[in-house]
């Protein structure tokens, strides 16, 4: 007979262990996946992991690209795993990055053709609000009628997406784009575009505030009495509220932080990579960033970790459609399947596997 008994307290050997075990049994389930869509599995696997990094046919390229891809996933991540650790599950970070997006852009090109360096902080404080107002939204609903976060937040990311669409045809689309829908490139601006830092690194101001976030979110959780109270919030509940901790105060603080992080990710995204808010702006990062905040084990650290693991998933996946003619719904199925493993073997964190009879008391 086998069977799962509850262990008296979670095992920390296993919390450490899980993520590692969930990337191998991913690699070894998606080498299965890709050997039926007749390609070589050690060969994909090694075009995903390997080649970005280390071929040289590739690397000069994909190298700076493992940044660039980071730094919204973190940035993101960060501040979905507070929210995460108090309990307050913020899955709409997809459209407080477009609102964030939307908002920052918005700000700068009121300013056009300026060329003040004013311009590129005003869109950063713009984006950051954008989000962090998205955010509200459903913190408020929680706070003032109890309604669900899950379910509010992730229907705003299609009003959010609604209205990319109506900004990218209408309000922001170029007046010099000859019809096409989109905003002016930033990329030709330099007051707003968020170029390289050090150039072909892929370090742009996106990944330092990612570097940023990391640092400040293990302060905050480790540090301040404030993360202590939002740990002890998603640890136990009822010990907060006995304590003195307001509930409210905690979710608005939580859903606010990831929103406006959020948003910033969205705004240094469209300043720099993107290049214009667009109709296809939306790239999946906030959904992605769940991933990474829980294969980081919601940890500061480990998201950062994470993060630059997943940015490799996409630069390989990428690589591997180009090189091997995978298609690219097989990637984000590989991607997905990296969060099923790591919940399923997140399991034996808080119970042990049994085999034989179960002793009579």
């Amino acid at each position: 007979m086998i069977r799962l008994e509850k262990r008296p307290q979670p095992s920390q050997l296993w919390t450490y262990l899980t993520p590692v075990l969930a990337v191998l049994l991913t690699m070894l389930v998606g080498g299965v996946l890709f050997a039926f869509l007749g390609a070589n599995p050690i060969e994909a696997i090694r075009t995903i992991f390997w080649d970005p990094l280390f071929n040289a046919q590739f690397a000069g390229f994909t190298r700076p690209q493992l940044l660039v891809k980071a730094g919204p996933l973190i940035l993101i991540a960060i501040g979905l795993s507070i929210g995460f650790r108090a309990g307050i599950w913020n899955i709409g970070a997809e459209g407080q990055y477009i609102m964030g997006a939307i908002c920052g852009a918005a700000a700068g090109l009121a300013f056009y053709p300026s060329e003040s360096f004013l311009i590129f902080p005003i869109m950063i404080v713009a984006g950051a609000l954008g989000g962090w107002a998205w955010a509200m939204i459903p913190a408020i609903l929680k706070t003032k009628f109890g309604t669900n976060e899950i379910l509010v937040s992730l229907m705003l990311v299609y009003v959010a997406e609604t209205i990319l669409g109506s900004v990218s045809t209408g309000l922001l689309r170029n007046p010099e784009g000859r019809g096409f829908p989109g905003s002016r490139n930033f990329k030709q601006w330099d007051a707003a575009h968020n170029s390289d830092l050090i150039a072909n690194t892929g370090m742009h101001w996106g990944v330092v505030f990612a570097f940023i976030a990391v640092i400040g979110a293990y302060v905050l959780l480790t540090r301040h009495m404030l993360g202590f109270n939002i740990r002890l919030t998603g640890e136990a509940p009822r010990a907060a509220r006995f304590s003195g901790v307001n509930p409210a105060r905690i979710i608005l603080i939580c859903l606010g932080l990831s929103g406006a992080l959020a948003g910033m990710a969205g705004l240094f995204e469209v300043t720099g990579p993107a290049g214009q808010v667009s109709i296809d702006f939306g790239s999946g990062y906030g959904f992605t960033a769940i991933i990474v905040a829980f294969l980081g084990r919601l940890n500061p650290i480990g998201i950062l970790l994470a993060g630059l693991l997943m940015a490799l998933t996409y630069i390989g996946g990428e690589l591997a459609q180009l090189m091997l003619g995978l298609p690219g719904a097989s990637i984000q199925l590989f991607q997905g399947m990296l969060l099923f493993f790591l919940l399923a073997m997140d399991v034996f964190t808080n119970f042990r596997l049994r085999i034989g009879k179960r002793e009579v008391a």
